[in-house]
């Protein structure tokens, strides 16, 4: 049996399906301002040939004055058929290092109702590293129809975390650093409480990877029940904007756990609140 996630495929697999009528290559690179990189000047400098940009701060719901939430099925459909995707199409997802923003485009595409649906690892730095074709003319898509299928019990609003946490009902795992998570180290974003969500535990997103590759599902299981998971009862996973809770969701997923769903307004939302219950310091003895 095999001791790789299904979800990832190589940059070897990928340069040789490059060209295949049904794949679809997409660069949904984000980067914190701590990176100090442009997603979009870097994709127009050079991607992978035939990718296509997917702008996670533009394909988006812009009603809420939260960053990047989960767009409506039909402002989704429209950007993606633009791009030339449908949902029977095989996409491979990247972003820059690897496996971090990648795997909430991988998210989002499945939960819109694409069936295959893959990360690259190792990302395009991985990719141009390895002296792999890099193309920098834009492509230009024939315009595609994609039919979707929204799985809206993947995605958790407000409301239901905070009953969630009161009630404990789910287990809620933090992709935050954990600083952060502990409250020792501050929010990066102003005006926000550090902390955690009482009974959340922490797994931080650096855990899943190493040199911008997923870890083996071995490796993957042993961090999530170290870090106290239960993986035969259901997760909701949670972060600083809902970017890096996808890491979390995908190892969930590549395990066979599929009663998950993702927190979307995350630490964004729930910490620029006054009166959230936060909790600083460790997990507590329940969530150790």
């Amino acid at each position: 049996m095999s001791d790789t996630s299904r979800f990832v495929v190589s940059s070897e697999w990928l340069q040789k399906e490059l060209g295949s009528p049904d794949l679809k290559v997409v660069d949904a690179a984000f980067y914190l301002p701590a990176h100090n990189r442009d997603a979009n000047a870097e994709y127009a400098a050079g991607h992978i040939p035939g990718a296509v940009r997917f702008d996670h701060d533009e394909v988006a719901d812009h009603s809420t004055g939260l960053p990047h939430m989960v767009p409506t099925p039909e402002v989704f459909a429209e950007a993606v058929g633009k791009l030339g995707i449908s949902e029977n199409d095989r996409i491979v997802i990247y972003d820059g290092p690897g496996i971090f923003s990648a795997p909430r485009g991988w998210w989002l595409f499945r939960i819109m109702g694409a069936k295959n649906v893959f990360v690259l690892d190792g990302g395009i730095d991985g990719w141009k590293a390895e002296g792999r074709p890099i193309e920098s003319t834009l492509p230009t898509p024939a315009p595609a129809k994609f039919k979707t299928d929204f799985r809206i019990d993947k995605v958790i609003d407000f409301h239901s975390m905070l009953s969630i946490v009161v009630e404990g009902s789910r287990q809620v795992a933090d992709a935050r650093p954990a600083g952060r998570f502990t409250g020792a180290e501050p929010e990066p974003r102003a005006g926000m409480r550090s902390g955690h969500m009482p009974g959340a535990y922490s797994l931080p997103s650096g855990t899943f990877s190493v040199g911008g590759k997923l870890r083996p599902l071995s490796e993957l299981k042993k961090a999530i029940e170290d870090a106290g998971i239960d993986l035969g009862k259901p997760v909701v996973t949670s972060c600083g904007s809902g970017i890096t809770a996808a890491i979390i969701t995908l190892a969930l997923e590549s395990l066979g756990h599929e009663d998950n769903a993702l927190y979307d307004g995350a630490w964004t939302e729930w910490g620029a609140k006054p009166d959230t219950p936060i909790v600083t310091g460790p997990a507590s003895p329940k969530a150790a």
